[in-house]
């Protein structure tokens, strides 16, 4: 049985929330609150597994952070975003589980909810699809703001240093100046933090 809180301003969409649940086996609504200190002593009272926040102010990322700092186990659902809504990132990273939009019916709400409580994260195509752009943004900044990440000509030049090749040998295979190579491999002994050119390799299979 998952133990719902129910998260909303306006009185009679609580209770219009409530009642979607009377005809599930799998869900009891255990308390409703209309604001943060009501939702707080809710989940000090009952401890619910899945509290459903409607995110109609822009407060909504920190009533979530307050609900998830206040009971880590207890799971938030963001009630009535939009799929492009600004604060579907600033949700995921204040703690929600899972995201119901505006325009879902009844069912879905109530399908949604038994998911997260099961320990399911769910959320609409579109605002998964957005989750996901946005984490590999994120890691694409790091990456580019890693000061000790080779570039793909440093790469190639390690593996022609694995094979033993001299300065000389790796700017003929790679048709560039000896200058130029001895320069790169300055930057790729510093990058490693190795001293010696045989060490570069085995330092880059390290950070892999």
């Amino acid at each position: 049985m998952t133990d719902l809180l129910i998260v909303a301003r306006v009185r009679f969409y609580r209770e219009g929330l409530a009642t979607l649940f009377d005809d599930s086996p799998g869900v009891e609504v255990v308390a409703t609150a209309a604001d943060t200190a009501q939702a707080l002593a809710a989940i000090a009272a009952h401890r619910p597994d899945v509290a459903l926040v409607a995110v109609d102010d822009d407060a909504a990322p920190t009533l979530v952070r307050a609900i998830t700092r206040a009971h880590a186990e207890t799971r938030v659902v963001a009630l009535g975003i939009a799929d492009d809504h600004p604060d579907v990132m600033a949700l995921a990273e204040a703690g929600v589980a899972g995201y119901v939009t505006s325009d879902a019916a009844g069912d879905e709400v109530v399908a949604i909810v038994e998911r997260v409580g099961r320990g399911e994260a769910a959320c609409p195509p579109r605002i998964a699809a957005a989750l996901l752009d946005r984490v590999a943004l994120l890691a694409r900044e790091r990456r580019d703001q890693d000061p000790g990440r080779l570039t793909a000509r440093e790469r190639q030049i390690v593996v022609l240093l694995e094979r033993g090749l001299s300065n000389k040998q790796i700017a003929h295979n790679l048709s560039i100046e000896v200058t130029t190579v001895k320069n790169h491999v300055h930057n790729i002994l510093e990058k490693l933090n190795v001293d010696r050119r045989g060490e570069a390799a085995a330092a880059l299979r390290r950070e892999i």
